[in-house]
C-alpha cells in the first residue's frame, strides 16, 4: 500500500495528495489528476507543476506560494481542524514533464492563509 500525504486547504478539506511511493512524489488532486510534483532542495522541496511551472515550496507539512503564504498543509502542521477525508477516484495517468523554470527566492514565510484557493493553487500545474 502506497503511503500518501494528504493536503488540506485553510478550511480543513482534503483536497489533494501527495504519492510517497512514486519515485516523483507526484500531487493528484483528490479525483485523480496528477498537477505537480516535489523536487528536493535540502530539508524543504519544491512544487513543480507537470507544465514546467514552478509552484511554490512544501515545507514542514506546510504548501507555500511565492509570497510565502500557507495556501495548503498535511495534517497537524497548522492548528487548523481537518475534516474527514472522502473516498478518492482512482489515478489518472502522469503527462510527461516540461522543462521546469527557474525557482524564486524564496520569500520570509508568514503566518496567514493565502487568498488562492489550495485546488486552483494546483491546477496551475497541470499540463
Amino acid at each position: 500500500m502506497a503511503e500518501e500525504i494528504t493536503l488540506f486547504n485553510s478550511s480543513g478539506d482534503a483536497i489533494a495528495y501527495i504519492d510517497t511511493d512514486d519515485e516523483d512524489l507526484s500531487i493528484y488532486m483528490w479525483n485523480g489528476t496528477p498537477v505537480a510534483y516535489l523536487v528536493s532542495d535540502g530539508d524543504a522541496f519544491h512544487i513543480y507543476g507537470f507544465n514546467g511551472t514552478h509552484l511554490g515550496w512544501f515545507e514542514e507539512g506546510i504548501v507555500r506560494d511565492h509570497s510565502g503564504n500557507v495556501v495548503g498543509f498535511k495534517e497537524g502542521a497548522v492548528s487548523v481542524y481537518t475534516k474527514y477525508e472522502p473516498y478518492k477516484s482512482y489515478k489518472q495517468y502522469k503527462p510527461y514533464k516540461s522543462y521546469r523554470s527557474y525557482a524564486p527566492y524564496k520569500p520570509y514565510y508568514t503566518s496567514q492563509f493565502s487568498n488562492e484557493p489550495l485546488s486552483l493553487f494546483l491546477m496551475r500545474g497541470k499540463s
